[in-house]
Protein backbone atom coordinates (compact mmCIF):
# COMPACT_ATOMS: atom_id res chain seq x y z
CA UNK A 1 0.00 0.00 0.00
CA UNK A 2 1.32 3.70 -0.64
CA UNK A 3 -0.03 6.41 2.08
CA UNK A 4 0.73 9.80 0.58
CA UNK A 5 -0.18 13.08 3.02
CA UNK A 6 -1.10 15.72 0.60
CA UNK A 7 -3.07 19.18 1.32
CA UNK A 8 -6.25 20.22 -0.59
CA UNK A 9 -8.42 23.15 -0.71
CA UNK A 10 -6.46 24.26 2.36
CA UNK A 11 -6.70 21.20 4.37
CA UNK A 12 -4.54 18.12 5.16
CA UNK A 13 -5.01 14.56 4.77
CA UNK A 14 -3.65 11.47 4.44
CA UNK A 15 -4.66 8.68 1.47
CA UNK A 16 -3.99 5.69 -0.47
CA UNK A 17 -2.64 6.03 -3.85
CA UNK A 18 -4.16 3.76 -5.86
CA UNK A 19 -3.47 3.42 -9.64
CA UNK A 20 -1.11 1.89 -12.48
CA UNK A 21 -0.38 4.58 -14.90
CA UNK A 22 1.00 8.44 -13.43
CA UNK A 23 -1.56 10.16 -15.05
CA UNK A 24 -4.03 7.91 -13.95
CA UNK A 25 -3.80 8.11 -9.65
CA UNK A 26 -5.97 8.98 -7.26
CA UNK A 27 -6.19 9.52 -3.65
CA UNK A 28 -8.57 7.25 -1.17
CA UNK A 29 -8.74 9.59 1.96
CA UNK A 30 -7.93 7.92 4.92
CA UNK A 31 -10.11 8.69 8.42
CA UNK A 32 -7.55 9.35 10.71
CA UNK A 33 -3.94 9.08 10.54
CA UNK A 34 -1.88 6.13 9.10
CA UNK A 35 -0.09 4.65 12.17
CA UNK A 36 -3.06 2.52 13.83
CA UNK A 37 -5.58 0.91 12.22
CA UNK A 38 -7.35 2.96 10.29
CA UNK A 39 -10.49 2.82 8.01
CA UNK A 40 -10.82 4.54 4.10
CA UNK A 41 -13.07 7.26 3.30
CA UNK A 42 -14.25 5.98 0.19
CA UNK A 43 -13.88 9.62 -0.74
CA UNK A 44 -11.53 9.75 -3.74
CA UNK A 45 -9.55 12.78 -5.61
CA UNK A 46 -7.21 13.00 -8.38
CA UNK A 47 -3.37 12.89 -7.65
CA UNK A 48 -2.94 15.56 -10.15
CA UNK A 49 -5.46 18.21 -8.30
CA UNK A 50 -3.67 17.38 -4.84
CA UNK A 51 -0.22 18.89 -3.59
CA UNK A 52 1.70 16.24 -2.15
CA UNK A 53 3.47 17.05 1.55
CA UNK A 54 6.18 15.19 2.91
CA UNK A 55 4.39 11.57 3.85
CA UNK A 56 5.66 12.01 7.23
CA UNK A 57 6.34 14.52 9.61
CA UNK A 58 9.50 12.90 11.85
CA UNK A 59 10.45 13.88 15.39
CA UNK A 60 13.37 13.38 14.25
CA UNK A 61 15.41 11.99 11.10
CA UNK A 62 18.63 9.53 12.13
CA UNK A 63 20.75 9.36 9.36
CA UNK A 64 23.70 7.13 8.84
CA UNK A 65 26.60 7.67 6.96
CA UNK A 66 29.33 6.01 5.10
CA UNK A 67 26.94 2.67 4.88
CA UNK A 68 28.39 1.69 1.03
CA UNK A 69 32.06 0.90 1.14
CA UNK A 70 32.28 2.28 -2.42
CA UNK A 71 30.76 6.07 -1.73
CA UNK A 72 33.05 6.32 1.59
CA UNK A 73 35.86 5.22 -0.88
CA UNK A 74 35.26 8.14 -3.05
CA UNK A 75 35.56 10.70 -0.38
CA UNK A 76 38.53 9.20 0.99
CA UNK A 77 36.74 8.03 4.42
CA UNK A 78 37.18 4.53 6.06
CA UNK A 79 34.62 2.00 6.25
CA UNK A 80 33.27 1.89 9.99
CA UNK A 81 33.14 -1.12 11.57
CA UNK A 82 30.15 -0.05 13.83
CA UNK A 83 27.05 2.47 12.06
CA UNK A 84 27.71 5.84 12.21
CA UNK A 85 24.81 8.12 13.18
CA UNK A 86 24.07 11.85 12.29
CA UNK A 87 20.61 13.89 13.05
CA UNK A 88 18.83 16.16 11.00
CA UNK A 89 16.33 18.46 11.90
CA UNK A 90 12.64 18.33 11.67
CA UNK A 91 12.88 21.69 9.84
CA UNK A 92 15.22 20.12 7.39
CA UNK A 93 12.28 18.55 5.63
CA UNK A 94 10.88 18.88 2.79
CA UNK A 95 8.74 17.26 0.29
CA UNK A 96 8.11 15.86 -3.41
CA UNK A 97 8.30 19.27 -6.23
CA UNK A 98 9.23 21.45 -2.97
CA UNK A 99 12.74 23.45 -3.33
CA UNK A 100 16.14 22.56 -2.36
CA UNK A 101 17.14 26.21 -1.30
CA UNK A 102 20.84 26.18 -1.97
CA UNK A 103 22.49 27.90 1.20
CA UNK A 104 24.38 31.02 1.11
CA UNK A 105 27.35 29.58 3.20
CA UNK A 106 28.64 26.39 1.15
CA UNK A 107 30.21 26.78 -2.97
CA UNK A 108 29.89 22.95 -2.94
CA UNK A 109 26.22 21.40 -2.56
CA UNK A 110 25.85 17.64 -3.21
CA UNK A 111 23.22 14.97 -3.75
CA UNK A 112 22.98 11.66 -1.96
CA UNK A 113 20.05 9.40 -2.81
CA UNK A 114 19.10 6.82 0.16
CA UNK A 115 16.56 4.33 0.78
CA UNK A 116 14.54 5.80 3.99
CA UNK A 117 12.56 3.59 6.41
CA UNK A 118 9.85 5.19 8.26
CA UNK A 119 9.18 4.25 11.99
CA UNK A 120 5.43 3.01 12.90
CA UNK A 121 5.19 2.63 16.43
CA UNK A 122 6.79 3.86 19.67
CA UNK A 123 9.96 1.28 20.45
CA UNK A 124 13.59 1.42 22.08
CA UNK A 125 15.91 -1.39 22.56
CA UNK A 126 14.53 -3.09 19.41
CA UNK A 127 15.76 -7.03 19.04
CA UNK A 128 17.39 -7.35 15.98
CA UNK A 129 14.12 -10.18 15.42
CA UNK A 130 11.62 -7.80 16.00
CA UNK A 131 12.97 -4.96 13.83
CA UNK A 132 10.21 -5.93 11.43
CA UNK A 133 7.51 -5.03 13.66
CA UNK A 134 8.44 -1.46 13.98
CA UNK A 135 8.61 -0.61 10.63
CA UNK A 136 5.83 1.57 8.57
CA UNK A 137 7.21 1.26 5.23
CA UNK A 138 10.04 3.30 2.97
CA UNK A 139 10.19 6.05 1.04
CA UNK A 140 13.00 8.11 -0.62
CA UNK A 141 15.18 10.12 0.55
CA UNK A 142 17.93 12.89 -0.65
CA UNK A 143 20.50 13.77 2.22
CA UNK A 144 21.24 17.10 0.46
CA UNK A 145 24.89 17.92 1.78
CA UNK A 146 27.04 21.48 1.80
CA UNK A 147 30.28 19.45 1.37
CA UNK A 148 32.84 21.86 1.89
CA UNK A 149 31.17 22.95 4.99
CA UNK A 150 31.33 19.30 6.25
CA UNK A 151 34.85 18.97 5.15
CA UNK A 152 35.61 21.80 7.69
CA UNK A 153 33.32 21.08 10.37
CA UNK A 154 33.54 18.36 12.66
CA UNK A 155 30.03 18.53 13.58
CA UNK A 156 27.88 18.24 10.84
CA UNK A 157 24.72 19.85 12.13
CA UNK A 158 24.96 22.82 9.41
CA UNK A 159 26.57 21.02 6.73
CA UNK A 160 23.71 17.88 6.66
CA UNK A 161 20.52 20.29 8.62
CA UNK A 162 19.95 23.43 7.19
CA UNK A 163 16.72 24.00 5.71
CA UNK A 164 15.44 21.66 2.89
CA UNK A 165 18.36 19.41 3.05
CA UNK A 166 16.22 16.34 3.92
CA UNK A 167 13.84 15.79 0.81
CA UNK A 168 11.49 13.04 1.51
CA UNK A 169 8.60 11.26 -0.66
CA UNK A 170 6.50 10.94 -3.02
CA UNK A 171 4.66 8.86 -0.44
CA UNK A 172 5.76 5.55 1.75
CA UNK A 173 5.24 2.27 0.51
CA UNK A 174 4.36 -0.05 3.36
CA UNK A 175 4.50 -3.17 0.96
CA UNK A 176 7.55 -4.57 1.28
CA UNK A 177 8.71 -6.79 3.54
CA UNK A 178 12.78 -6.45 5.49
CA UNK A 179 14.26 -8.64 2.56
CA UNK A 180 12.63 -6.76 -0.51
CA UNK A 181 13.87 -3.42 1.14
CA UNK A 182 17.47 -4.93 1.62
CA UNK A 183 17.93 -5.58 -2.41
CA UNK A 184 16.52 -2.71 -4.24
CA UNK A 185 17.89 -0.51 -6.95
CA UNK A 186 18.31 3.15 -5.91
CA UNK A 187 19.07 5.93 -8.58
CA UNK A 188 19.77 9.60 -8.92
CA UNK A 189 19.66 11.59 -12.17
CA UNK A 190 20.12 15.42 -11.88
CA UNK A 191 18.50 16.90 -15.69
CA UNK A 192 18.00 13.51 -16.54
CA UNK A 193 21.63 12.38 -16.54
CA UNK A 194 22.58 9.62 -14.11
CA UNK A 195 24.52 10.44 -11.25
CA UNK A 196 24.12 7.17 -8.77
CA UNK A 197 23.32 3.97 -9.32
CA UNK A 198 23.37 1.14 -6.42
CA UNK A 199 21.27 -1.45 -4.72
CA UNK A 200 20.31 -1.30 -1.10
CA UNK A 201 21.71 -4.86 -0.68
CA UNK A 202 25.57 -2.99 -0.81
CA UNK A 203 24.53 -1.52 2.40
CA UNK A 204 27.49 -2.29 4.68
CA UNK A 205 24.94 -2.39 8.18
CA UNK A 206 21.24 -3.89 7.03
CA UNK A 207 18.65 -2.30 8.15
CA UNK A 208 18.39 -4.74 11.05
CA UNK A 209 21.69 -3.40 12.54
CA UNK A 210 20.72 0.41 12.13
CA UNK A 211 17.85 0.11 14.06
CA UNK A 212 19.47 -2.42 16.78
CA UNK A 213 22.09 0.36 16.67
CA UNK A 214 19.88 3.80 16.95
CA UNK A 215 17.14 2.46 19.96
CA UNK A 216 19.47 1.07 22.23
CA UNK A 217 20.19 4.85 22.60
CA UNK A 218 17.14 6.50 22.35
CA UNK A 219 12.90 6.00 21.80
CA UNK A 220 11.77 5.85 18.32
CA UNK A 221 8.42 7.64 17.52
CA UNK A 222 5.99 6.46 14.96
CA UNK A 223 6.86 8.89 11.85
CA UNK A 224 9.96 8.79 12.76
CA UNK A 225 12.56 8.48 9.98
CA UNK A 226 15.85 6.26 9.36
CA UNK A 227 18.47 7.48 6.36
CA UNK A 228 20.09 4.20 5.88
CA UNK A 229 22.80 5.30 3.45
CA UNK A 230 23.87 6.78 -0.13
CA UNK A 231 25.73 4.70 -2.62
CA UNK A 232 28.87 5.98 -4.65
CA UNK A 233 28.11 8.61 -6.85
CA UNK A 234 27.50 11.70 -5.15
CA UNK A 235 28.30 15.40 -6.40
CA UNK A 236 27.91 18.99 -7.00
CA UNK A 237 24.21 20.63 -7.53
CA UNK A 238 23.68 23.79 -8.88
CA UNK A 239 20.78 26.68 -8.66
CA UNK A 240 18.35 25.19 -11.62
CA UNK A 241 18.99 21.45 -11.46
CA UNK A 242 16.14 19.25 -11.31
CA UNK A 243 17.25 16.19 -9.07
CA UNK A 244 15.19 12.48 -9.26
CA UNK A 245 15.56 9.77 -6.49
CA UNK A 246 14.07 6.63 -7.96
CA UNK A 247 13.68 3.67 -5.93
CA UNK A 248 12.79 0.25 -6.89
CA UNK A 249 8.68 -0.75 -5.77
CA UNK A 250 8.53 2.80 -4.38
CA UNK A 251 8.47 5.69 -6.83
CA UNK A 252 10.30 8.69 -7.38
CA UNK A 253 11.15 12.01 -6.01
CA UNK A 254 11.80 14.77 -7.81
CA UNK A 255 13.28 18.46 -6.48
CA UNK A 256 14.27 21.54 -8.34
CA UNK A 257 17.42 23.60 -6.61
CA UNK A 258 16.87 27.07 -6.16
CA UNK A 259 18.91 30.27 -4.61
CA UNK A 260 17.77 30.52 -0.95
CA UNK A 261 16.15 33.54 -0.92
Amino acid sequence: MRIARFSIDGNVAFGTVEGDKPDELVLDIIKGIPFADFELSGTKVPLSKVRLLPPVLPNKVVAFGRNYAEHARELGNEVPDTPFAFFKPSTSVIGPGDEIRYPSFTEDLHHEAELAVVIGRMCREVPRDRVKDVIFGYTCANDVTARDVQKREKQWARAKGFDSSCPLGPWVETGLDLAAAGDLTIQLTVNGEQRQLGRTSEMIHPIEDLIVNISEAMTLLPGDVILTGTPAGVGPLTVGDEVAVTIEGIGTLTNKVVKRG
